[in-house]
């Protein structure tokens, strides 16, 4: 290799490299700021400071209040980290025959699940208002597309299926907001068949580069009043403590998104 053949190469992967570092610097400082026009407690505050957001267990009304403006304010961040090319081949790749997704939120994986091998999708939320943004989504999509979606309010801890009634689940980003993420990943294996899969496309602390894990840590009170979201959970001992078996995991942004695909334990 010619030395000015190695030079381009060399500059190509500097130039790509800085670039991926300020993509995700910069997306943490989107969706990590206060939100526009919120610089006061979405969940009723009273004036008492020691009051946690990351603890708080009304924290889920939060995206009944934001659910109008959440797909505008996070955009931008999806974009340059992104995201969606990451929902996108989650969905391409792993997803197949009668899916449910839970924590589907605004539904910002419609137009993502393949054509062809998933029949059906099932979208759930706790939130009512969320799921009105998918269902207007929905409403601009074809007849066809319109036909193999269910939208439905339901509690992803407690959910109303029978057990082994999904090949497969989905949830992204939704282990950072729900109460007892645990719970809910036992919860997704007892509905999913034996042999179906559940994918999960998360974000949480990074074992690789402790000073980013203590921005999370140091902002998380900050970033779960704005957004319901805490981004700094453990998403290996979740996954781990839930008893799920993984056939795939990649961790992206430095560590701190989980590209997961994974199977129930029976």
């Amino acid at each position: 290799m010619s030395m000015s053949t190695y030079a381009r190469r060399f500059g190509i992967v500097a130039v790509s490299g800085s670039v991926y570092v300020g993509a995700v610097y910069l997306g943490i400082q989107l969706y990590g700021g206060e939100r526009k026009g919120q610089q006061q407690a979405l969940l009723g505050e009273d004036g008492n400071k020691t009051t946690s957001y990351v603890m708080d267990p009304r924290r889920t009304a939060t995206f009944q209040k934001i659910a109008y403006s959440y797909d505008d304010e996070i955009a931008k961040d999806e974009f340059v980290m992104g995201i969606n090319l990451m929902r996108r081949a989650l969905l391409y790749f792993h997803a197949t025959g009668n899916v449910l997704e839970v924590g589907a939120g605004t539904g910002r994986n419609l137009g993502y699940y393949p054509s062809g091998s998933v029949k059906k999708i099932t979208l759930t939320d706790s939130s009512d208002k969320m799921l009105e943004k998918a269902k207007e989504k929905l409403s601009g999509m074809s007849t066809a597309e319109k036909a193999r979606h269910e939208v439905m309010v339901a509690d992803a801890s407690h959910l109303p299926y029978p057990d082994n009634s999904f090949d497969t689940i989905v949830d992204t980003f939704g282990l950072c907001s729900f109460d007892d993420p645990t719970a809910v990943l036992k919860e997704l294996q007892r509905v999913c068949k034996p042999d179906g899969k559940i994918l999960l496309l998360e974000h949480g602390r990074t074992k690789a580069y402790t000073g980013l894990s203590s921005y999370l840590d140091k902002h998380a009170e900050r970033h779960a009043k704005n957004w319901g979201c805490v981004w700094n959970r453990d998403i290996d001992k979740i996954v781990e403590s839930s008893g799920l078996t993984l056939e795939k995991l990649h961790n992206f942004h430095f560590g701190t998104t989980y590209y997961i695909v994974a199977k129930p334990t029976t």
